[in-house]
């Protein structure tokens, strides 16, 4: 007898329906969402850590500073995603909630991880209620706490990971080639800004400094800084002379993302 489908199957249609292999396929599809989303880099330095990201610019009418991908969650800690945007502006503002109360009750800054557990624990409800869909985003959380610089990733699973550096988002693969051959742990703040805008130089199809985006936080003052385009920019001529864009390289879009790719709603 053929096999049918999972689609034909009606596997996806219910999140609490497992497939007969032991999938969740409505989850699968929200990381599919991530993979579609603009990219974004989380890394840890010596001194600090930063978040740089693409803020997928989809109308040339559009005011650039309007778009928000970088978050401030508290003093001391920062996030940015890759999806369903409005997704992330949810789990974000709760997060900010959860750091305010921690600091009226205790008095001190919340570490990341608890901030990173509550995000998964409602993304992980999301994956098991029925009437209820999986969020279609993953989000970078960056903080310098008592462990010194952290980063994790979050995703639609409502499993997370630490990192040193990461990737989220439609050139995730690609990036992450090159974090692993040029990343190091003896790299500073900016040592870690040039990798990430040389990363993006090389794989996002159609590169402008106006569309990125990028946060600071340091481990002298364990402040959220955003960096002003006048510092990418000087940082990023530095980058452009001495890397090209390997057009040879760039990613091989899916029919499925091609209709995606100008869709305001992800990024």
């Amino acid at each position: 007898m053929e096999t049918m489908p999972h689609q034909l199957m009606g596997y996806d249609r219910a999140i609490t329906m497992f497939s007969p292999d032991g999938r969740l396929l409505q989850v699968e599809y929200a990381k599919k969402t991530v993979k579609q989303g603009s990219t974004a880099i989380g890394l840890t330095a010596t001194d600090g850590v930063v978040l740089v990201t693409d803020k997928r610019i989809v109308d040339k009418l559009m005011v650039p500073e309007s778009i928000e991908k970088i978050w401030q969650v508290d003093e001391h800690m920062g996030a940015t995603a890759s999806g369903i945007l409005s997704d992330a502006r949810v789990l974000i503002e709760r997060s900010q909630l959860k750091a305010q109360q921690h600091r009226v009750v205790y008095g001190t800054p919340i570490d990341a991880l608890s901030v990173v557990k509550d995000i998964c624990n409602l993304k992980q409800i999301c994956t098991q209620s029925g009437g209820l869909r999986p969020f279609g985003v993953s989000i970078l959380i960056a903080a310098v706490d008592a462990a010194g610089p952290r980063l994790f990733e979050t995703n639609p699973t409502g499993i997370y990971f630490q990192y040193k550096a990461t990737s989220i988002g439609e050139a995730e693969t690609e990036v992450d080639e090159i974090l692993i051959k040029e990343y190091h742990e003896s790299m500073d703040v900016n040592d870690c800004l040039r990798l990430a805008l040389r990363s993006l130089y090389r794989t996002l199809k159609d590169f402008e400094l106006r569309r990125i985006d990028a946060a600071v936080i340091s481990t002298k003052d364990k402040q959220f800084r955003k960096v002003p385009q006048g510092e990418l920019e000087k940082m990023f001529n530095e980058v452009k002379q001495k890397t090209k864009p390997d057009r040879t390289e760039k990613r091989k879009k899916e029919p499925s993302e091609e209709e995606e790719e100008d869709n305001p709603d992800l990024g």
